[in-house]
C-alpha cells in the first residue's frame, strides 16, 4: 500500500496526520501542495474520491477565497477546480489518498487516516 498526503507543513492537523502515517510505517508520498499544486483534473479526482463536490473541499474561510474577484460559480466543479489549482491555499488539508483502492480522507481529525491505513 502506498498513500499520498497533500500536506501543508504549517498546518497542525496536516503535521499530525503525517506523523500518524510515519508511525504506521506505511509507504507514503508527501506532496506539499502549496509548492506543487495539484492540477484541476487532480482536484476533481480528489473531490470524487472523497465523495464531495469541489466546493466542499475548499476552505471558504481563507482570505484568498473571501477576497477573490475572479471566483467562479461554486456549482461549476471544473471551473472551481481550475481556480483552486491556481489558488492552492484554499484546498482542504490534509487530504490523504489511496489511489490503488480509490479512496481518500481529509485528515480532520488526523485520526481519520487510520481508515486508509487499516484497509
Amino acid at each position: 500500500m502506498s498513500l499520498t498526503i497533500y500536506h501543508n507543513p504549517r498546518c497542525s492537523k496536516s503535521r499530525k496526520t503525517l506523523e500518524i502515517l510515519q508511525e504506521s510505517a506505511v509507504d507514503h508520498t508527501i506532496v506539499e501542495y502549496l509548492k506543487s499544486p495539484p492540477s484541476a483534473a487532480r482536484i476533481m479526482t480528489l473531490a470524487g474520491l472523497l465523495g464531495l463536490s469541489v466546493a466542499e473541499i475548499v476552505r471558504q474561510g481563507e482570505s484568498v477565497f473571501r477576497e477573490a474577484t475572479d471566483l467562479p460559480n461554486l456549482d461549476d466543479d471544473a471551473a472551481l477546480a481550475a481556480w483552486v489549482a491556481a489558488n492552492p491555499s484554499v484546498l482542504q488539508r490534509p487530504i490523504v489518498v489511496d489511489d490503488d483502492k480509490g479512496r481518500a480522507v481529509v485528515g480532520r481529525p488526523p485520526e481519520s487516516v487510520a481508515d486508509l491505513i487499516r484497509s
